[in-house]
């Protein structure tokens, strides 16, 4: 009797202890999971007790008006990332569409002898078009000739910079307000406009990221997706048409890209060779805090979202308080590298849980 007195309570306790751990991991795991959202909220308290002037309500809604450019962006490179790819060549897109909607609405199209001028709305779709052929380059280099995704979308990006150049021989397009003789008045409402108190740049990065966790929760093509960034030998053998989603997010990819160009265009009324310039790289570092593994298969739009409100917010506290630009970049660059890291660390948490889950 003794011995099994003396044998019950070891196991009791044994499996208490377990339970003690089991319990300690899954809160590692859900704040490892939640790390996006507390970042933001740390930053926050942090920027606003070093200056009075951070949560203000025009400094919140220009910062939120500066992260809606980068959200859109990475939420294009978001569903490239999500199938395993990568796209360098989202900065450029964004400059050779606004150079196109600048050459539209400033000297408008030679044609027979003559000038066409479109309106906005065209002008608009024409940068938008011109966003996605050149994503659906990519994705045809990428799926039909085997090159890695880095180095298409890395040559894209010279190849896109270079034509946004020529197209004004490395000048500005200036004043692109329109006149009423043309009929291309009203490109200022996409970058200057406000509707109900709120930026129209901020609007459209709501209306694109709800139609974005949209199509990746509750559409075949977002399974697709997930399904060949997670195993794309798989995805072929169970008849997704793989080539197919991967010329597709890359087209996604493009067209967000364009997008984020002409609002920056808008913006400043006028176009130049140089907009976007490293913005792929702020667009990439906003999916990779907001959890999207660089090996494809995992990540959300709303991760995205909230990295790029980290970026965002990060970037414009420390001007507000004095940072160096120098300072900054080895700031964000910390961030990054911190993100990569925390997201290997749940990785690896995760893969404890669930062996300890099927032990007992």
């Amino acid at each position: 009797m003794k011995v099994g007195n003396t044998a019950a309570p070891e196991a009791t306790s044994s499996t208490a202890g377990a339970r003690r751990r089991l319990t300690a991991g899954e809160v590692a795991l859900w704040l490892l999971r939640g790390r996006t959202l507390i970042v933001l909220v740390l930053l926050i308290i942090v920027f606003s007790l070093l200056s009075v002037d951070y949560l203000t309500q025009s400094n919140l809604i220009s910062m939120t008006k500066h992260v809606s450019v980068n959200a859109i962006l990475a939420i294009g490179v978001t569903f490239v990332i999500l199938t395993g790819g990568i796209d360098l060549s989202v900065g450029a897109i964004a400059g050779l569409s606004s150079m196109v909607a600048g050459m539209l609405l400033y000297n408008g199209l030679p044609f027979l002898g003559g000038v066409v001028w479109f309106s906005v709305i065209f002008v608009v779709l024409i940068a938008l078009g011109v966003g996605a052929g050149v994503g659906a380059v990519n994705g045809i280099v990428i799926t039909k000739f085997g090159v890695a995704p880095f180095i298409a979308t890395l040559g894209m990006l010279y190849v896109a910079r270079g034509f946004a150049q020529i197209m004004s021989n490395g000048g500005t397009f200036p004043d692109l307000a329109g006149t009423p003789a043309r009929g291309n008045e009203g490109f200022h409402v996409l970058g200057v406009d406000s509707w109900l108190g709120i930026p129209a740049a901020v609007w459209i990065m709501v209306v694109v990221a709800g139609l974005a966790i949209v199509v990746t929760t509750r559409t075949p093509f977002g399974r697709r997706v997930f399904a060949v960034g997670g195993n794309e030998r798989a995805a072929v053998l169970s008849g997704i048409p793989t080539n197919r989603i991967l010329i597709s997010v890359y087209v996604i990819s493009g067209a967000l890209a364009a997008l984020a160009g002409l609002l920056l265009t808008s913006e400043l009324a006028a176009a130049y060779p140089d907009t976007a310039t490293t913005y792929e790289l702020n667009a990439i570092a906003a999916a990779v805090l907001g959890g999207t593994a660089l090996a494809g298969g995992r990540g959300t739009i709303i991760g995205t979202v909230m990295g790029a409100f980290v970026i965002g917010f990060l970037s414009d506290g420390l001007v507000l308080i004095g940072v160096s630009t120098f300072w900054q970049s080895v700031v964000k660059g910390a961030v990054i590298i911190l993100a990569v890291v925390t997201e290997q660390a749940q990785q690896r948490l995760q893969k404890t849980l669930a062996s300890r889950a099927q032990a007992v």
